[in-house]
């Protein structure tokens, strides 16, 4: 059994505070009142072209109706983000058009997991317990803060749709 982790005492993701991909600190309290996406994302992975288009598709769908995609770039699993946050920035924007927030790089998983993280994984457990299986784990989190639910790699982001549309409200 791994070491158990301790359940956060935010409620909310808005009570949380990340660094963007230059390192300036982001209140997520700015997105109060917006649905959030939230996922770790990696560049060298299988699952890479398949998210990364579909989470630009989404974001294009979706822009101006209270929804953000929030992306945080991972390196825990066979080291599939190896590159800098700019490196990572400029292949997102370039390759894949992403126009929503690259964060800084983060731990998911293990003693040194981010804040949010811990908070996302104590809200919503997936197949590995409060583990992050793999890349591309995805959070739905609602107006409020909340998380709603939690989709593992193989799950398209085109597929939760309807889930997001439910949590806007359309």
């Amino acid at each position: 059994m791994g070491a158990s982790q301790s359940a956060p005492k935010e409620t909310s993701i808005h009570e949380f505070t990340v660094k963007d991909g230059i390192g300036k600190d982001v209140n997520l309290g700015i997105y109060k009142g917006k649905v959030l996406l939230v996922v770790n994302v990696a560049s060298k992975c299988g699952f890479t072209n398949t998210n990364y288009t579909q989470l630009t598709e989404l974001y294009n769908k979706y822009k101006g109706k209270d929804f953000e995609i929030l992306a945080f770039p991972c390196n825990q699993f066979l080291g599939q983000e190896p590159w800098d946050d700019q490196k990572i920035q400029e292949f997102a924007c370039t390759r894949f058009k992403a126009d929503y927030p690259i964060l800084h790089k983060v731990k998911v998983n293990g003693p040194a997991t981010a804040p949010l993280y811990k908070f996302l994984k104590a809200s919503k457990p997936g197949f590995c317990g409060n583990r992050i299986k793999w890349n591309f784990t995805k959070f739905l989190v609602d107006k409020d803060g909340k998380v709603l639910a939690r989709y593992g790699s193989t799950t398209a982001p085109l597929s939760i749709v309807k889930d997001i549309d439910k949590a806007l409200g359309s």
